[in-house]
């Protein structure tokens, strides 16, 4: 009776070990998976932190939207509307009929807004580099990569939403896009990849100015021959019949040619050809570079130290 009684007595206390044994063995596998999750975790709250405070910032500022837009609506407006007749487009890919020149015009203001908009973040991320969030956020347990990609993520969407906003105008005005068709998906996604493009390149020239007072001379070096060495005003075979064959060799190599190639012959439903290529490839390399650029042991930081000894 009593040798009974003992194993009566330790039976639940060998099944209670047992049970904490496997609440331990639970809770450890919890704390795992959790530790498996918590970076992924912190890696999203990052992108989604970053990307909110730039829709914010935008949404508090609209006197940002209103110039962003009144730049492509004077050349829409004016420019086009006084060149309506007298610069008609032939019909030519990705046409079907002749179309009148604000019709041509308007791809290429879209870039105008993206351009203008990838190179203002570029602006930012200086101010913010030397004395705003993103000198807290470089120190930030996490890849710089990483933050650089949510930046990237937060200056595309903008630049979308600034773009799309110019398209709604242009169309008020009677301007005749056929956003209402397949294509109109193609073109959004033309254009979201053409806004990430040149927000990289923003990125990549923010490794190189050093100083907020050399920003405008940087972006007339930029924007300008960018712009007006594309297909944004005038079709290619149009430089090549006015023989400058420089310039259409300079249009042709000049990614924002293919943004709004892209863009254009999507809007219509043809086929872009190789631009869609060329634009990810650039935005691959451009990125690539500002992640270089902004790697401390071989680019921003390192010259930074080498300035400051």
């Amino acid at each position: 009776m009593q040798g009974r009684t003992v194993n009566e007595a330790s039976a639940p206390k060998s099944a209670a070990l047992a049970g904490t044994g496997a609440d331990a063995d639970a809770d450890a596998d919890a704390d795992l998976r959790a530790g498996r999750r918590g970076p992924v975790l912190h890696a999203l709250q990052a992108l989604r932190a970053i990307v909110l405070r730039e829709l914010l910032g935008f949404s508090r500022q609209t006197g940002r939207l209103v110039s962003s837009l009144v730049r492509p609506l004077l050349w829409l407006a004016v420019f086009a509307a006084g060149f309506r007749n007298a610069l008609g487009v032939a019909i030519v890919e990705p046409y079907d009929t002749y179309i009148p020149y604000d019709v041509y015009i308007v791809p290429g203001l879209v870039g105008m807004v993206l351009l203008f908009n990838g190179m203002q973040s570029s602006l930012a991320m200086v101010y913010d580099r030397e004395m705003g969030l993103m000198r807290l956020l470089l120190t930030a347990p996490l890849p710089r990569p990483w933050l650089l990609l949510c930046k990237l993520c937060a200056t595309g969407l903008s630049s979308l939403l600034q773009a799309l906003a110019f398209v709604a105008v242009a169309m008020l005005l009677g301007t005749d896009l056929p956003v209402w068709s397949l294509g109109g998906l193609h073109a959004l996604l033309a254009l979201a990849a053409s806004a990430c493009m040149l927000g990289a390149m923003g990125l990549l020239l923010s490794v190189y100015i050093r100083q907020l007072e050399n920003f405008a001379g940087t972006m007339n070096f930029v924007i300008f021959p960018m712009y007006f060495l594309s297909t944004a005003l005038y079709p290619l075979w149009k430089l090549r019949e006015s023989a400058a064959g420089w310039v259409f060799t300079l249009a042709a190599f000049n990614p924002f040619t293919h943004a709004i190639e892209w863009c254009r012959f999507a809007l219509y439903g043809k086929d872009p050809g190789s631009a869609p290529w060329v634009v990810l490839a650039c935005l691959v390399v451009f990125f690539g570079l500002a992640c270089r650029g902004y790697d401390p042991r071989r680019g921003f930081g390192r010259r930074g130290q080498r300035g400051g000894s």
